[in-house]
């Protein structure tokens, strides 16, 4: 059986040009002292050498042989991290439409081996509802991904339900990706806390409540998101955040939903691997969310793809629950294996 990873990366050459040409954020710079870096706003900068740079627009070969050295059968590509839907709707919605064209060739070149998730711009819903439609039913692309914030709102905001109306049409996943931390309380050390390390776990998984409080998943229930790193610590709150809805203090404060919150999450969330391979962590998400819940995700090429099959296979699972892992779980998302 193939291994599907669910969460894998990359860049274009336009998407680099759009960064370095930007004279607000995000940005890439090149400095004397310190070489090239991403900024995604005035205080966070992360270092991005050739090490990272070149297997992101690596789209082809070396990308190939890294797959078939961990046995992986399937990459589901990402246009990553800072994200278009920063970017200005103009921008934004030229350069979706230009990186799902590149990703499209791509799996014209490698077919079975690379598929894409579609790159869209929020901030022009119409565009980006016409953009998810033309990546799904002509492209072939298997899902969206979309970033945490989008600067001022999150993917809960009224102007973006008709993309999720429409994906829940389509019967397309939404890979809800970090970004860095757009709150206020996540400034002022950096990456180190509004990134990786910290607030892209945090931004996410408040995105993901934002999103089950505002009742889409009433509205939409066959809707699907996918979370990295093994849900982005949500696991670990699924009895927590029911709280309000069980226990309010007033029940004006209940949420209106027709289900608690941890149902939510337990019926319309797959988690992925990606980057987080910390095996008490992973036996949390495993009781919380169960065995059939959990995806492959590498985080190519930011985390070793070797690392995560390493972990995997050295988890004190049952081979068939592995075998969930990497390639039987994906049925449920639509993947005939």
């Amino acid at each position: 059986m193939k291994k599907i990873d669910f969460e894998a990366h990359f860049y274009t050459q336009d998407y680099m040009k759009a960064m370095y040409g930007n004279k607000g954020y995000p940005r890439f710079s090149d400095e004397p002292s310190t070489g090239r870096r991403l900024w995604y706003n005035s205080e966070v900068g992360q270092p991005f050498a050739d090490g990272l740079l070149n297997p992101l627009l690596d789209l082809g070969e070396k990308r190939i042989q890294d797959m078939d050295k961990c046995g992986v059968g399937v990459q589901l590509m990402s246009l990553s991290a800072p994200g278009i839907e920063q970017f200005d709707p103009e921008t934004g919605t030229a350069l979706a439409r230009k990186a799902n064209d590149t990703l499209y060739e791509v799996t014209k070149r490698h077919p079975g081996r690379m598929m894409g998730y579609a790159a869209l711009a929020p901030k022009n819903p119409k565009a980006a509802v016409d953009e998810l439609e033309r990546a799904i039913t002509e492209l072939g692309f298997r899902g969206w991904n979309t970033h945490s914030n989008y600067g001022d709102t999150m993917l809960d905001d009224p102007a973006f339900r008709p993309i999720l109306r429409r994906a829940e049409k389509l019967g397309t996943p939404i890979y809800l990706h970090p970004t860095v931390a757009a709150g206020p309380q996540l400034k002022g050390y950096g990456f180190a806390l509004a990134g990786a390390p910290f607030g892209f776990g945090i931004d996410t998984a408040v995105c993901m409540i934002r999103l089950i409080y505002s009742g889409i998943f009433d509205e939409c229930p066959g809707l699907t998101i996918i979370l990295g790193h093994l849900g982005e610590a949500l696991p670990f709150l699924l009895k927590r955040v029911d709280w309000a809805y069980v226990r309010p203090f007033d029940p004006k404060a209940r949420p209106k939903l027709e289900k608690k919150p941890s149902e939510y999450l337990k019926n319309n969330v797959f988690i992925t691997t990606s980057g987080n391979y910390y095996q008490p962590a992973f036996m949390c998400a495993y009781e919380a969310m169960g065995i059939d819940r959990i995806l492959l995700g590498t985080d190519y090429p930011y985390e070793e793809m070797e690392e995560c099959i390493e972990f995997v296979d050295g988890l004190p699972l049952k081979k068939e629950e592995k075998d969930k892992i990497y390639t039987l779980n994906a049925r449920r998302l639509g993947f005939e294996v």
